[in-house]
């Protein structure tokens, strides 16, 4: 017998933790656009960042290529997203957020916005330094 105990692990608890809070946040947008987690991940990733090909998109939000690519191409169907292939290389495409996938995003900001402060509120006096703790976590890791 072990004293390790799994749910004192604590990337454990952080993925366990990220993923209740990202399906529930997922409701608001699921509920007003009909967007997957994936696609409100490269959707927003795109708008804050401008426009970045599959691979940028698969390191920097986590998400496999796979999946960057399905999301891309519903967001692409459904007037959200611009795909431009590369002019000497096909295998190469940017990807970029059209005036629709804009306009949809400024609404998301918002709802974004509004969740963060309820999740900070149900921190409480400890939210500021929360956020501290877990600056330190991101600046040392390969994110």
């Amino acid at each position: 017998m072990t004293d390790f105990e799994l749910g004192n692990f604590l990337p454990f608890r952080l993925v366990v933790l990220a993923g209740q809070l990202s399906r529930d946040f997922s409701q608001h947008y699921a509920e007003r656009f009909g967007l997957s987690r994936q696609e409100w991940r490269v959707l927003a990733h795109l708008w804050r960042t401008g426009p970045a090909s599959v691979g940028d998109i698969h390191r920097l939000v986590d998400l496999d290529k796979s999946r960057v690519s399905r999301a891309a191409a519903s967001l692409e169907a459904a007037g959200h997203l611009r795909r431009e292939e590369h002019p000497t290389d096909r295998r190469l495409v940017h990807l970029s957020v059209t005036e629709s996938g804009h306009v949809m995003m400024m609404e998301l900001s918002e709802l974004a916005k509004g969740y963060q402060h309820d999740l900070m509120a149900r921190l409480g006096p400890e939210a500021d330094q929360f956020l501290k703790v877990v600056d330190r976590l991101w600046k040392t890791s390969d994110v």
